[in-house]
């Protein structure tokens, strides 16, 4: 295998321009650096220009990657407030300021290059060069080349495969972070690595389709062979069908003479009952007519007493109403009112809190004005004082003064020269110590100055700051006396609310109880109509039963629950069918029907036992646990189960809605699922709430009636007797308001308490400042100081060596001229002019320092006045709002006094109205009892008209039902000679019905039962051909059962049959549909092969292709680790291995990787240190690397968690294992490991030139070339 030989950068991250990293014919180079300074770019470049992904640069884009550098102009503050030029400083990538900081301190000036570039230089097998080169555009634009030749990506990578670089697996890169991801890895993620490593994830895709595939085709094939076997079942049945369908037609002769004996039998009756009910109808007529006219009288007084009644209880209603109009006024006004009242309360405490402030900045700012006013007063006095001085100055010097002549001026002058001739040397210094001492003193005034002014600012601030503190103390104890009454006032709030709320609960529970015996009075009352309406139900039953021997009553009558829990379900499930009447045959059901429509007797539906259609109950819900047939819950005779069955259909009876649910949805059955308290889960999902057998179950007395009224005028009289809950509400709503109020108090106390703080802290920042400024300018001072001592010293001395001179010279002049020596002439001179200089500059010093305080406390003093400005404007508002406030709760005030008045007014016209409708129910009651007690007598006689009148049109009914059933069913009756034809009997009277139902719809009874006349048609039935016995009377019940028993025996058999009369045509499809399916299902085999071997070949590419390379990396990872942990101490070393969870398919499942250092007991990958695991990920990247390997192996910093012994181990790993074929480049800062290599490049980062440069050692060449290293550490060091 080849080598990289060096890396060549241009403009790339933190390299500006073109730079070159030299590796050469070292096998194990060593890239270090000090941090910052772009080691790690180094490893970015060779990964750049490898073609890998920007994700993995440390970079979003790769825009990024291009140089982009950054020169900032800053300045430093001295410490006499002079500022001088600090020069230039160069960052470049993040390795200096961020943009944002840099645009903050000074004025960013930027020329960005456009484009950056890495070229690898690699040295093949043959020793010949190969130069890879990427270029990116500072626009994200990549370029490719090779050998200076663009190519592109697929055909670079396919360059760098062949040199066996795999892009894909990056076995050959380890970035910064790696070792511990690799570390803590799942085993999901070390398969995936393998996968990449192996190649085998390149088959990964085709590897799921083709196995879809296969799933699809065996689900296709299976489906197909389900569907054949289907079909041969339908067959098989077609054709057991088709030989059923030849004797059914055998039983129908049989059956047809049996149904025209049985009917000539049920005319041959009909004649004799007509004939014998007659007679006794006329009597019994003449009674009814007499009863009735004694009733007419009562009902009439019923009937005035009821709309009185009904009159009486509109006007209670409508004074209800207008009651609870004005009372939901109220409410909505006194609701208005408590928001009103809250904001006066909050508005109130605004303005005493704001009024308290104003207190409180009002003395802060008459304490700022006194110190401006006296500070000012001060200065004026001080001028003053300097203007007297330097009057009297000038009066004392013209009084002082003396005049020379010309010629002792002329002396004096040839004298000085002399002097300053004799004293030049000493006079220069004197000169120079005077303006040096001159200068001293500004500096040592201006200090003074600083210390007198910072002095007088930390006192004042420390005034402020006990100001503050007393009103931070205010502020706290009055949140402690807020938060202490919140709590009070939510106490009783509590208080308030849980008493409002159990009356509440009260008044629910009254007016549920008020509500159900309501609701127990309608019912008492649809009781009473419902018993009324079953009465009469019950007589035309008892009167068909006597006229039609097939009537054999009423369903709710015939059947009966097996148990009381059941009776509620049973009713619901009933329904509409609760109070059908079972007939025997459709004729029967016809002719009752005719004789119901033509004596107006109501209506009444039929469910005949011959016609009647049902469905067999599911047999797969029996057994279900809490479920069972409605059917099995009934008790019935067996006789009846077609009609049971038919009401019953296909429900369940169920004990619960979860079971029912469970039923319905999750099992998804269809049925009518009921539950025992009677809510219903129709078949189309829709649910109903139970209860409906109630009306059909209860039954009401006029006890309990009497009973329900007494309970509810009690519960309403504990109604009334219950507080108003709107007072409860009102007083709940008003502390509510109180809280509200508090809440917001507490509030701005917290607000204030935290303005303190912050005043607080900023004050004491400020304070610590002035100090801050006071610890270092005193010090100065007090340096400065003593440096002008020290000059006066030595000024003094040479001014006395120069004296000295003078005197000598001076002699004579000043002996003539009556001085002392020539100083104090010249002092007469010159004192005045110093003296003056000195004092104008102590005034100076002390009106500086004056104005430098009114400056500061001049802006503090207009803050303080703007503050109270804004705080009274506040206050202003507030109380205008107060005044607005107040007038609307007034007005509203005013309205609800008035609404209460209308409702007291209202209140006494409804007690007064009520009283007047209980008065009227009492005699609209008393009527009733009257008429009831009358009505006895009538009941009777119409029970016994309408017993015979039922008899004789029932009869009649029957009659013409049998003679159109066989009109229109062609059965031929014998008739006599002088008989009409029966063709011609009129069918248009006869009501076409439901054949299931044969409802009809409701008429009014009459009371009063009219004679009609018996229509015969002019038809003559010849009953020569019945028997005599059937003729004969006897037992008709027993005759009727004989007759039926015979037609419903061939019936039975015949229904029993079933014949399917198209099995002959469906055996022939069913044929025709089998060949078609054996086609399909021959192409589904085939197709479910094709697709099953195309899965295996590639499963088994895929399982060889890792298998391989798995088995080589687990080869090879118990020997380097062995190698990697082994010392002398330890020539064993630790143990490594790795685990395959599914060894079929391992590429599905997880690859676990154990470890176990030396001298440790096994534990898993997490419970390793940091150490360790670095170990063994290291481990496994040398064994993973080991399985094609490329020909160099770059590291970037992977012994940062290592300690020097392990970085000691992996230093002889990588030393022993370097070697033509395995070109280590690493990245470290530990001398352990790179002191080691055959080559070092030092990257260090040149701050002028604003960029990262590199140096290349070959420490392999020489021994003597060992010590140049430590310069070329040196140099690093230098460079950082």
């Amino acid at each position: 295998m080849g080598k990289l030989v060096r890396l060549e950068v241009y403009n790339f991250k933190s390299y500006k321009g073109h730079h070159v990293l030299q590796i050469g014919d070292s096998y194990f180079t060593s890239v270090i650096g000090p941090n910052g300074s772009g080691k790690s770019n180094s490893m970015d470049a060779i990964s750049f220009v490898l073609g890998i992904k920007s994700s993995h640069l440390r970079s979003a884009h790769l825009r990024d990657l291009v140089y982009r550098g950054r020169v900032l102009r800053t300045s430093t503050i001295n410490g006499d407030g002079s500022a001088t030029n600090a020069g230039v400083n160069g960052h470049a990538n993040g390795d200096g300021a961020s943009e944002d900081e840099s645009t903050q301190t000074g004025t960013q000036e930027r020329h960005d290059p456009k484009s950056a570039w890495v070229t690898a230089v690699y040295e093949d097998d043959a020793g010949e060069e190969q130069f890879w080169k990427r270029t990116i555009t500072n626009q994200g634009v990549s370029e490719y080349r090779i050998n200076d030749r663009v190519v592109t990506a697929q055909q670079y990578n396919e360059v760098l495969e062949a040199e066996n670089i795999l892009i894909k697996a990056r076995n050959f890169l380890v970035f910064q972070g790696d070792v511990e991801a690799i570390a803590s890895q799942s085993p999901k993620d070390l398969t995936r690595l393998i996968e990449q490593i192996s190649g085998s994830l390149e088959y990964k895709a085709e590897y799921e389709r083709l196995k879809e595939a296969q799933d699809e085709a065996l689900e296709n094939q299976t489906y197909s062979l389900h569907r054949r076997r289907g079909i041969n079942s339908e067959l098989k049945q077609y054709e057991e069908q088709k030989r059923e369908a030849e004797n059914y037609s055998k039983k129908a002769d049989e059956r047809d003479q049996a149904i025209v004996t049985h009917i000539l039998w049920k005319l041959y009756r009909f004649q004799r009952v007509i004939e014998e009910s007659e007679t006794e109808m006329e009597r019994h007529q003449e009674e009814l007519k007499e009863h009735r006219r004694s009733i007419e009288k009562y009902e009439h007084d019923l009937d005035e007493a009821k709309k009185e009644q009904t009159k009486v209880g509109k006007e209670v209603a409508k004074a209800e109403k207008q009651i609870k109009i004005k009372e939901k006024e109220i409410e909505g006004k006194e609701n208005g009112l408590v928001p009103i009242a809250e904001k006066i309360d909050i508005s109130r405490k605004s303005i005493t809190t704001c009024e308290k402030r104003v207190a409180d900045i009002s003395k802060e700012r008459d304490s700022h004005a006194a110190s401006i006013k006296q500070s000012t007063k001060d200065l004026k006095v001080i001028e003053k004082a300097q203007a007297q001085w330097d009057k009297e100055r000038r009066r004392l010097a013209e009084q002082e003064g003396r005049e020379l002549n010309e010629a002792d001026i002329q002396q004096y002058n040839s004298l000085k020269v002399d002097v300053n001739k004799r004293t030049a040397a000493d006079q220069a210094k004197v000169d120079n110590l005077s303006r040096q001492q001159k200068a001293d003193e500004e500096t040592v005034n201006s200090l003074k100055s600083k210390v007198d002014s910072a002095d007088w600012q930390s006192q004042k601030l420390g005034t402020e700051l006990g100001d503050i503190n007393e009103r931070k103390a205010a502020a706290n104890l009055q949140i402690k006396e807020t938060t202490r009454e919140i709590n009070s006032k939510k106490k009783a709030y509590n208080e308030q609310t849980s008493e409002r709320l159990r009356l509440a609960q009260v008044r629910t529970e009254k007016d549920e109880q008020l509500q159900e015996v309501l609701t127990k009075l309608l019912e008492a009352e649809d009781g009473r109509k419902q018993n009324e309406k079953d009465a009469r139900l019950r007589t035309v039953v008892s009167d068909l039963k006597g006229l039609f021997g097939g009537v054999k009553g009423r369903v709710s009558e015939l059947c009966k629950p097996i148990e009381k829990r059941y009776g509620v379900a049973v009713s619901t499930v009933l329904g509409r069918n609760f109070d059908a009447v079972i007939v025997d045959n459709e004729n029967t059901a016809i002719d009752c029907i005719e004789y119901l429509r033509e004596r107006r007797r109501g209506q009444a539906t039929f469910i005949p036992l011959d016609t009647i259609q049902w469905t067999a109950s599911t047999s797969n819900l029996k057994g279900t646990r809490g479920t069972r047939m409605a059917i099995d819950t009934i008790s019935y005779d067996s006789s009846l189960e077609r009609a049971v069955a038919y009401v019953c259909g296909n429900a369940v009876i169920c004990d619960d809605l979860a079971t029912a649910k469970h039923v319905c949805w999750e099992k998804r059955n269809d049925v009518k699922a009921v539950t025992l308290d009677g809510s219903i889960i129709h078949k189309g999902g829709n649910m109903t709430g139970g209860q409906g057998g109630k009306q059909d179950t209860r039954r009401w007395e006029d006890a309990e009636v009497e009973n329900l009224r007494k309970l509810k005028d009690k519960l309403v009289a504990d109604l009334s007797s219950l507080p108003e809950p709107r007072r409860g509400a009102t007083e709940e709503e008003t502390l509510q308001g109180e809280l509200t109020g508090l809440e917001q108090k507490l509030l701005y106390a917290k607000e204030e308490a935290k303005a303190h703080e912050r005043n607080q802290t900023s004050k004491q920042k400020e304070l610590e400042h002035v100090q801050e400024q006071l610890e270092t300018t005193r010090p100065k001072y007090q340096e400065k100081l003593g440096e002008l001592d020290r000059s006066r010293a030595h000024l003094e001395e040479l001014q006395a060596t120069v004296s000295e001179v003078q005197d000598e010279v001076f002699a004579d002049f000043c002996q003539r001229l009556g001085y002392e020596n020539i100083r104090v002439y010249e002092a007469q001179q010159g004192s005045l002019q110093q003296e003056n200089i000195q004092k104008n500059l102590e005034f100076s010093r002390q009106k500086s320092r004056l104005q430098s305080r009114i400056e500061y406390e001049g802006p503090q003093l207009q803050d303080t006045k703007n503050r109270i400005t804004r705080l009274e404007d506040k206050i202003s508002q507030d109380r205008a709002l107060i005044n607005e406030l107040e007038a609307e709760q007034g007005g509203t005030q005013d309205e609800l006094d008035t609404l209460g008045a209308e409702i007291d007014q209202l209140t006494e016209q409804l007690e007064k109205q009520k009283a007047r409708h209980t008065q009227k129910a009492e005699k609209v009651n008393e009527q009733r009892r009257e008429v009831q007690k009358r009505s006895k007598t009538v009941d009777g006689t119409l029970k016994a008209i309408s017993s015979l009148e039922s008899e004789r049109q029932l009869s009649a009914s029957g009659r013409y039902g049998l003679l159109k059933k066989c009109k229109l069913e062609d059965i031929d009756l014998p008739l006599t000679e002088q008989s009409t034809p029966l063709d011609q009997l009129p069918i248009d009277e006869v009501l076409h019905t439901d054949p299931d139902a044969m409802d009809l719809d409701e008429e009014q009874d009459s009371n009063l039962i009219q004679h009609s006349s018996v229509q015969d048609y002019g038809i003559e039935i010849d009953f020569e051909d019945l028997d005599d016995d059937l003729k004969d009377v006897g037992d008709d019940a027993t005759t009727e059962d004989e007759l039926k028993g015979r037609v419903k025996a061939l019936n039975g058999e015949l229904d029993r049959m079933a014949p399917n009369m198209r099995a002959m045509e469906r055996v022939q499809t069913a044929k025709g549909r089998l060949a078609t399916t054996d086609k399909d299902y021959e192409d589904a085999r085939k197709r479910a092969t094709k697709a099953k071997e195309s899965f295996g070949k590639v499963k088994e590419k895929r399982f060889e292709l890792f298998n391989k390379a798995f088995s080589h990396i687990s080869e090879q990872i118990g020997p380097i680790y062995k190698d990697l942990t082994k010392d002398p101490n330890l020539p064993m070393g630790g143990q490594a291995y790795l685990d395959m969870e599914d060894s079929d398919e391992p590429y599905l499942d997880g690859i676990k990787y154990h470890a176990m250092p030396p001298l440790k007991r096994f534990r898993d990958m997490e419970h390793l240190s940091g150490g360790e695991k670095t170990m063994a990920a290291l481990a496994l990247l040398f064994a993973v690397h080991s399985y094609q390997p490329s020909p160099f192996f770059v590291l970037d910093e992977v012994d940062a968690a290592l300690d020097n012994a392990n970085v000691a181990k992996i230093a002889n790993y990588i030393r022993d294992h370097a070697a033509p074929g395995m070109q280590f480049i690493v990245i470290s800062l530990k001398t352990g490991l790179f002191q080691n290599s055959e080559a070092l490049v030092g990257i260090y980062r040149d701050q002028a030139a604003n960029t990262s440069k590199a140096l290349t050692l070959d420490v392999s060449l020489s021994p003597c070339l060992v010590p140049s290293v430590e310069l070329t550490k040196s140099q690093l060091r230098k460079y950082q």
